[in-house]
């Protein structure tokens, strides 16, 4: 059996060696943080446990979720809604549309035991439906085109609806 001696310094220094450029920037305080980390910037929320049984189709359109609503029965029917609840990080909610706007109550606002998906940025949650027939929730969420990397927006686009496909093609010439 090894035993390892105690330190001698009970506190123990962080020794940080700056150039010139960097002490001059301001960059001596510390590394500050650009992004939020784990935060996803499109998520889905269902008004189930987090262990509830739904099912994930993808196709080239859209995403599917379905699930058997046992605890959600709407009595108007059902509809997603696209909430921004920071700059860049979009939540879909589905909400029974008896209830109106305003008809979450404030526990149900903060529950944290819920059905999330992260949803892929090439996703259009604006556009999100919801259905609600037979006992099952039926929430589709649509793809288009994923977001381009140098930000000029010129990635090209594909919606469609029900037996509309409109494209468009964009080419730089340089």
């Amino acid at each position: 059996m090894r035993v390892h001696p105690a330190p001698r310094k009970r506190a123990i220094a962080v020794q940080r060696r700056c150039g010139v450029a960097a002490a001059a920037a301001g960059m001596a305080g510390g590394k500050k943080l650009r992004r939020l980390p784990h935060i996803f910037a499109k998520v889905l929320e269902l008004p189930f446990a987090a262990d509830a049984d739904v099912s994930v189709e993808e196709d080239a359109a859209a995403l599917r979720f379905v699930a058997a609503a046992d605890g959600f029965t709407p009595s108007g029917g059902a509809s997603a809604h696209a909430v921004e609840i920071h700059p860049g990080v979009t939540k879909v909610v589905v909400r029974d549309l008896s209830a109106g706007v305003d008809g979450d109550d404030g526990a149900a606002a903060f529950e944290l035991d819920r059905w999330r998906f992260r949803l892929p940025p090439c996703t259009l949650p604006a556009m999100a439906t919801a259905t609600y027939a037979d006992g099952e929730l039926v929430v589709t969420v649509p793809k288009g085109a994923a977001p381009d990397d140098d930000g000029d927006g010129a990635a090209a686009a594909v919606l469609g609806g029900p037996g509309v496909v409109e494209s468009v093609l964009l080419l730089d010439v340089m």
